[in-house]
């Protein structure tokens, strides 16, 4: 087995059980980041989402079951497998490549045979590209289950509105209209899985839905090879807002705030809510990340030596068959 595919194999492994961990943080994180509240006229400045990050974690646990933790979690793991499994396998490869060119340069008298710190950032890159461009899709649908709750608990509150409004044109209040309001009340979120989602996606923008939110990542991959962890968490989050807004149902924004792209998504964060909706959930997002991250490599470095123990045997077994 090559190392490429060990390294591709413990890096989904690590993913999956990181993902499984980490899951209610980042769907909290989801949620808090595609959350868009207009500017006040007075005060000028958005209103704050209501706790903390275990307060919106027993928000969600008190008004959608433990399960609404776990919205989009199936297609969220393949995801995972996918992205972990695919980067990995192909930073191996190109990292195989890079040392092997600078092994022949050194044979021709050029350099010292290590590979240097752009090189090593060029793999990084190529290889997240990669993983961007085939797993974007299935983010797409993870994103949409996560916030489907939300995004039908907006267009209720915008029904609700509509009510009192005509009623208070009219100038009426009675029994009809708190049985409607009371109707609007008990409405559940109507089931949502991974194909009605996927149906959903193509049906609003065509296969390219599926790619919603690509610029922004990809912007954010050649960044995160550049820096830290908590540093690229930090500097590229306002990206990370930017794609999840893109990917998630717009009838969280109401009317108003709809986005066509990543430049008029842009351009209506700044104008209606200020630059500090760029930074909404950074502080649950930093948990999660520095929180997965650790257990994805613990994970997967304990993979990988299990994965070279159980080739040594199959070896050694093949050996003993051979005499």
């Amino acid at each position: 087995m090559s190392n490429a595919l060990v390294n591709g194999l413990a890096g989904a492994g690590g993913g999956i059980i990181a993902q499984i961990i980490s899951y209610p943080l980042q769907t909290v994180n989801t949620r808090q980041q595609t959350e868009r509240v207009a500017k006040t006229k007075r005060g000028g400045r958005s209103p704050p989402v209501a706790g903390g990050t275990l307060v919106q974690i027993f928000k969600v646990v008190r008004g959608e079951g433990w399960g609404g933790l776990y919205s989009g979690l199936k297609p969220s793991l393949l995801g995972t497998a996918a992205s972990q499994g695919i980067y990995y396998y192909f930073y191996q490869v190109f990292k195989n490549k890079a040392e092997a060119i600078a092994i022949a340069h050194r044979n021709n008298g050029r350099g010292d045979g290590t590979v240097g710190m752009f090189s090593w950032l060029v793999v990084a890159a190529i290889a997240g590209s990669f993983n961007v461009l085939l797993t974007n899709p299935i983010w797409v649908l993870v994103t949409r289950m996560q916030t489907h709750t939300q995004a039908e608990r907006k267009v209720v509150e915008a029904k609700r509105e509509a009510l009192l409004m005509e009623a208070s044109e009219i100038n009426f209040i009675g029994s009809t209209l708190q049985d409607k309001l009371a109707q609007l009340d008990s409405t559940k979120p109507s089931p949502y899985g991974t194909l009605h989602a996927a149906r959903e996606v193509y049906n609003e923008a065509g296969i390219t839905g599926f790619w919603k939110g690509i610029i922004p990542t990809l912007i954010m991959v050649f960044l995160l090879g550049a820096l830290a962890k908590l540093g690229a968490t930090m500097s590229t989050y306002p990206l990370l807002v930017v794609k999840s807004r893109l990917q998630a149902k717009q009838e969280i924004g109401g009317n108003m705030l709809r986005y066509s792209g990543t430049f008029d998504a842009i351009m209506k964060m700044i104008r209606f809510e200020g630059l500090s909706s760029f930074y909404k959930g950074m502080s649950t997002k930093i948990v999660q990340s520095v929180f997965a991250a650790s257990v994805l490599f613990m994970v997967k470095e304990e993979l990988v030596k299990a994965f070279a123990v159980l080739a040594d045997k199959c070896q050694k077994f093949r050996l003993n068959i051979v005499k």
